[in-house]
Formats: C-alpha cells, sequence, structure tokens
C-alpha cells in the first residue's frame, strides 16, 4: 500500500544528493547543458525553486512509503501554481527508485497525486518530461496526461 508521507529535512537532503546530479544529467542528454556546467546550474536552479527546503511555500515534498514492504519506495515533488483563475499542481519530481520499478508504484502515486492536489484547490495536473524518456511519456499518456506544446530541434 502506497502512502505520500511528507520529506524530512533528512529525506530532503537526500533526495538533493540524488536529484540534482540526475536532473544536471538529463539537461546534459538533451542538449541544453554542458556537462562542465550542468552540476552547478543544477544546484542553483533547485536553491531558486526551494529556497526553504521541505518549508517553501506553494511546493509540497513527499516520501513514497509503501507500507506493505515498510520502506520509501521513491519521491514525489510538485508545486501549486496559478494560471489565470485555476490553481495548477505542477510536477517538478516524481521517481520510483529502480528495484521498486514496475510494481505499479508510479500509477498509484498519481492516483493519489490527483487526490492531494486537488484538497489544495488544484483543477489540473502538469508535469514536463524529456522528450528522450519515452518509458516516462508512454506512462504519462496511459494516465490521461497530453501535450500542450512542444519544442523542437534539429542539430545541425
Amino acid at each position: 500500500m502506497l502512502e505520500f508521507r511528507p520529506m524530512t529535512d533528512q529525506t530532503f537532503q537526500q533526495f538533493l544528493a540524488h536529484t540534482v546530479p540526475q536532473y544536471a544529467a538529463e539537461k546534459v542528454r538533451s542538449g541544453e547543458w554542458s556537462a562542465q556546467e550542468a552540476q552547478a546550474r543544477g544546484e542553483g536552479e533547485f536553491t531558486m525553486l526551494l529556497p526553504q527546503g521541505v518549508n517553501t511555500p506553494q511546493n509540497i515534498l513527499y516520501d513514497l512509503y509503501d507500507s506493505d514492504s515498510a520502506q520509501n519506495v521513491g519521491v514525489l515533488w510538485y508545486a501549486l501554481r496559478q494560471n489565470g483563475p485555476q490553481i495548477v499542481a505542477f510536477v517538478y519530481e516524481i521517481e520510483i527508485y529502480p528495484d521498486h520499478r514496475r510494481l505499479g508504484h508510479a500509477t498509484r502515486a498519481f492516483e493519489l497525486l490527483e487526490q492531494d492536489a486537488a484538497k489544495h484547490g488544484a483543477g489540473s495536473v502538469q508535469l514536463h518530461v524529456f522528450g528522450h524518456n519515452h518509458g516516462a511519456r508512454a506512462l504519462y499518456e496511459r494516465l490521461g496526461f497530453f501535450p500542450t506544446n512542444l519544442i523542437l530541434r534539429k542539430n545541425l
């Protein structure tokens, strides 16, 4: 049974140590950043977006806890954004740890996310996915997400 548990300061530090380098590598892989600048830029973006850590207003950070195995199996971070008259829950990070994938945790996390976001007044959920992440894109489409805009590139 999957449940959301608010990140603690300790699990937030673990989240940053794991997620920032991963995000930086994805930016390099997508061709947006150079390898030399990626880690510093990633750290800068996370510091800007979460200046007060787990206490940053309008940001909700959870450890995904599986009570059957009695362990954290992933993380979720979303922010509440005002978009015209509507509040949007924007997912910055969702990850199921490798040893816990393909067990339905991601699908269940999105079901819980929809309920949680609605309790916070959100009328929709949005997210970003890197174009090369075909597995995540397929999952999101199965869950009912659809593109709202696309940025395409051709390297010369």
